[in-house]
Order: structure tokens, then C-alpha cells, then sequence
């Protein structure tokens, strides 16, 4: 069994900065797909960065690309997501995801992750 946790989430003005935490728990693999996904009130949950632990690849949604960078603790067994020059837009509760696998070229799709945390949420003002 896998837990996840997040932490982080906060109230910011547009063209603030957030850095958001997930921590993993339990019996995990050496190298997987380990990914942040967003979800507002009455939308479709969306992949927003990955990264494969095995090889350091990561991946990005295009609209947060040159604004949101992933980064990881191995000591810590931590993911940490850094947003810079935030928008209204992201306004959304932010999950951490993991599939036992490499990062597939749905890497985006909530359908590929079994594993999740509880979320924490992200409010943008404009």
C-alpha cells in the first residue's frame, strides 16, 4: 500500500509563487511515473507536470511549461512542484499521482494512475 500526502497549497495573488510537496509512504518502487494533476468545480481532472523517476525525464502541460518546475528529494522521497507568475486560471485542487510504470504517452490522463493523494487546494486572484 502506497499514501500519498501533499502539502503547500495556499492563497495568492496573480504572479505569485507557490511551491507545492508530495510525500510518499510505504512500499514503493525504484522507478516510476509520479505526476501533479489539478481538478476545478465542474471540470475534468488534468495532468499538469510528470516526471519518471528512472530516468529524470519530466513532462509538462503546455500552459504552465516556462512557469511551473518539478524537482525531487530522494532522501526524502518527496516531489515539490514550484509555480512562478500564477494566473487565475490555475485556481484548482492539486492532486499527486503515481503509476508503477514509465510515464506513458497518456501521462495526462487521470485514467493511468491507481494511486493518489488527498490534494490541496490553490486560489489565484487576480
Amino acid at each position: 500500500q502506497v499514501q500519498l500526502v501533499e502539502s503547500g497549497g495556499g492563497s495568492v495573488q496573480a504572479g505569485g509563487s507557490l511551491r507545492l510537496s508530495c510525500a510518499a509512504y510505504g512500499h514503493t518502487y525504484s522507478s516510476y511515473c509520479w505526476a501533479w494533476f489539478r481538478q476545478a468545480p465542474g471540470k475534468e481532472r488534468e495532468g499538469v507536470a510528470a516526471i519518471y523517476t528512472g530516468g529524470d525525464r519530466t513532462y509538462y502541460v503546455d500552459s504552465v511549461k516556462d512557469r511551473f518546475t518539478l524537482s525531487q528529494d530522494n532522501a526524502k522521497n518527496t516531489l515539490y512542484l514550484q509555480m512562478n507568475s500564477l494566473k487565475p486560471e490555475d485556481t484548482a485542487m492539486y492532486y499527486c499521482a503515481v503509476d508503477f510504470y514509465f510515464c506513458r504517452g497518456t501521462w495526462w490522463s487521470h485514467h493511468e494512475y491507481n494511486y493518489w493523494g488527498q490534494g490541496t487546494q490553490v486560489t489565484v486572484s487576480s
